[in-house]
């Protein structure tokens, strides 16, 4: 492993210790935070298995300060990642499509001491936020079908995003010359669809 890829890794471990997945499961399941499987946090959607959340993080090399797009934020616990390791001088938006996740996410993030994160609901028939963008990173938690244009264009000039596509997981760097999309190979994945 390479500097830089032990660095991040180390960065991801530290967040993880700091937000306990238990805190943003409904109060029935958290039992269950240590198994490292996704479980159901209501409405047909779940709480990524804890793997997946960090190799994803660990591929989106979050840097301190950035500006960053959760889209499909669930119960919360990845937009509190994002902000714990984007540090207070970030700005973490998480947006959801179903309202009583937005209120339990948001209920979720309000344990924590991260006033530059925030959930709001995701606008209908729009992917991301792109009256917000651009975002120096985006982190989508649910299968796209296909990598999303529109989440691509939210990208800033050197951003980067990660989106799992019909069971593949693509990162997605952007730079003068336009968008570099790269399939992360040997790993199938399974996300609910992004709607």
């Amino acid at each position: 492993m390479c500097a830089r890829a032990m660095t991040e890794h180390s960065r991801v471990v530290a967040a993880l210790a700091a937000i306990p997945r238990a805190r943003f499961l409904p109060e029935e399941i958290r039992d269950r935070a240590a198994l490292d499987e996704p479980l159901p946090i209501g409405h047909g959607a779940t709480n990524s298995q804890p793997w997946t959340v960090q190799f994803m993080l660990e591929l989106l090399h979050v840097p301190e300060g950035a500006t960053v797009l959760d889209v499909g934020s669930g119960s919360g616990w990845t937009t509190a990642l994002l902000a714990q390791l984007t540090g207070s001088k970030g700005a973490v938006l998480g947006v959801e499509s179903v309202p009583e996740l937005v209120e339990f996410g948001r209920r979720n993030l309000t344990g924590f001491h991260l006033p530059w994160a925030r959930i709001e609901p995701a606008r209908p028939r729009e992917r991301g936020a792109a009256e917000a963008a651009p975002f120096d990173r985006i982190l989508v938690s649910a299968d796209a079908g296909q990598v999303p244009a529109e989440l691509e264009a939210q990208l800033a000039v050197g951003g980067r995003m990660v989106v799992p596509a019909s069971g593949v997981m693509w990162v997605v760097d952007r730079d003068h010359e336009g968008w570099h999309r790269e399939p992360v190979t040997g790993y199938r994945f399974s996300f609910v669809p992004l709607v």
